[in-house]
C-alpha cells in the first residue's frame, strides 16, 4: 500500500537513513519543502550531540483511511518505535492520474 510504503520511507528519511529524494515523485512541492526542513534540523540536531545516523527499528500499527472527496485519500498511521509511538497523518491527491502526498504530518 503506497500509504504504508511513504510512512516508512518519510521516517526514514528524518532519522537520515534514507535520502530525500527518494520520495520527491511521490510527494507535492510543498511536501517536499516541509520536508527538507525537518531533515536539515534532524541533522543540525544529530550533529550537535554528536549522534551518528542509525535506521530506525520500527513497526507500523493502525493504518486508518477515509475518502472525503473523490481523489482524495486521508490516512493515519501509528509507527511503533523503540522509545515512542508517533502518528503520521498523509492526505493523498490525484495528481495528472498518479498519487502523490499533498500533506505529510509526523505527529
Amino acid at each position: 500500500m503506497l500509504v504504508e510504503n511513504l510512512v516508512r520511507c518519510v521516517v526514514e528519511i528524518l532519522a537520515g537513513a534514507r535520502e530525500l529524494d527518494q520520495v520527491s515523485r511521490w510527494v507535492t512541492e510543498d511536501v517536499y519543502r516541509t520536508l527538507h526542513k525537518r531533515v536539515v534540523l534532524a541533522a543540525r540536531a544529530r550533529s550537535a550531540h554528536g549522534m551518528r545516523v542509525r535506521r530506525p527499528v520500527f513497526t507500523i500499527g493502525g493504518i486508518r483511511s477515509s475518502s472525503p472527496a473523490d481523489g482524495v485519500i486521508e490516512s493515519v498511521v501509528v509507527v511503533h518505535g523503540r522509545a515512542r509511538s508517533r502518528a503520521v497523518a498523509v492526505r493523498l491527491e490525484t495528481y495528472d492520474s498518479r498519487w502523490r502526498a499533498a500533506a505529510v504530518h509526523v505527529l
